[in-house]
């Protein structure tokens, strides 16, 4: 059989990221930046308070005490967006946190520390020279490179982009996915089951799985077993597409539509690959213009730990991503594990934190139909092919599976 980590590296050959699009930076979010940020700006672009207060010149305030206060008149006003007046020699200015240091102080006395007079304020100490002031630019300098090309738009860089001027970026465009489900049995979630008949859970889990990702999803009716109806959805929908995705048919049954439909192409293949769950996978091209296809088992499990481990990593290269592969975390089990010879399993467990300590626990057993143990896991321990039993307190190889683990 062949390995996973073989498996995953020809599905990444001729993979590139996506064409690169300018964005408005909020429709931006979770998208990977094709070109560097440079401020247009110096942050913060004039000197201003960091409090409410009084702007002064310090040396006019030596000797202040709460027992002997300095007496100033009150001069004018500076709130945010407004020019205060100047601070003259032994007056002050009232400002507000934000608001522009007038000419000529440098420093502002909290109002704490002041008795809030509006024509004349008592104030009780002396302020070192700069105190409550933030400088300009001492946060960012104008042609400063903010964001580097390869940083995904998170919301803390979306806040700062704007901060620096920019309404838009340039970013790798989002991977379009066609997602198929098929299987005489499926039946849409909503309406009423027939005998010997199920819900289609696997087309809607991965197009979710998709959408987490960073991609757009199309999502075709499920397909009977059928290999033409097959072969004639995916020619009807493929234009556009950057990757296709499908699950079940690819195994050894007699109504192994995927395999009977698309085997006989010359471009798609179809091996077993030396994992539990997901033995059964499927890689290639379709079309005129090569659009990858990677055929997933029907089984849910299987399925979505397919997704982890080989789509996953596909879109996030098509999306820009310099590591496509999730980064293992170590945690202590729980419980023993067993695993069998020569397969890379990958057990469904619940990551939690214990004080300063990852630990983990199995959830469910072995089977790939346990929809129930999989939707109340977190995550899966890697078990590597060569350990056919790992002791309860041991350390474990974790890949996390949730949204914002990354």
């Amino acid at each position: 059989m062949k390995s996973v980590d073989r498996h995953l590296s020809d599905l990444l050959v001729g993979v590139e990221p996506l064409q690169t699009v300018t964005m408005d930076f909020l429709d931006a979010l979770g998208a990977v930046l094709a070109e560097d940020v440079v401020s247009r700006v110096d942050l913060p672009i004039f000197d201003n308070s960091a409090m409410d207060g009084y702007a002064v010149r310090s040396r006019d305030l030596a000797g202040a005490t709460a027992q002997s206060p300095v007496v100033m008149a009150v001069v004018g006003d500076g709130g945010a967006g407004a020019v205060p007046p100047p601070a003259a020699p032994g007056a002050a200015v009232r400002v507000m946190t934000g608001a522009p240091v007038p000419v000529g102080a440098d420093a502002v006395v909290p109002v704490e520390c002041t008795d809030g007079g509006l024509e004349e304020v008592h104030i009780t100490r002396q302020p070192d020279l700069w105190a409550n002031i933030r400088a300009r630019a001492e946060d960012v300098t104008r042609g400063e490179v903010v964001l580097r090309r390869g940083t995904t738009v998170d919301p803390a860089g979306i806040g700062l982009i704007a901060s620096v001027g920019l309404g838009a970026v340039r970013v790798h465009r989002r991977p379009h996915v066609l997602v198929l489900s098929t299987g005489s049995e499926l039946v849409p979630p909503g309406e009423d089951l027939g005998p010997a008949q199920i819900y289609d859970s696997n087309g809607l889990m991965l197009a979710a799985a998709v959408r987490q990702a960073g991609g757009t999803v199309r999502r075709l009716a499920t397909v009977h077993d059928d290999p033409d109806a097959l072969l004639g959805a995916l020619s009807e929908a493929l234009p556009g597409a950057d990757l296709v995705i499908t699950s079940g048919g690819i195994s050894v049954g007699a109504y192994d539509v995927v395999k009977a439909a698309l085997g006989g192409l010359g471009t798609v293949i179809f091996e077993r690959v030396a994992m539990q769950p997901g033995k059964p996978q499927g890689r290639g091209l379709l079309g005129p213009d090569r659009t990858p296809i990677i055929t997933l088992p029907g089984n849910p499990v299987s399925a979505y730990v397919s997704f982890h481990v080989f789509v996953r990593p596909v879109l996030r290269r098509m999306l820009g991503y310099q590591d496509v592969t999730r980064p293992a975390v170590a945690a202590r089990l729980l419980e023993p594990l067993r695993s069998p010879s020569g397969r890379r399993q990958f057990v469904r467990v619940h990551l939690a934190t214990v004080g300063e300590e990852r630990v983990v626990r199995p959830v469910g057993g072995p089977g790939s139909h346990l929809v129930g143990a999989l939707a109340r896991s977190n995550a899966l321990v890697v078990v590597p092919e060569d350990v056919l039993q790992v002791r309860a307190g041991e350390q474990v190889a974790v890949m996390v599976t949730e949204a914002d683990s990354w």
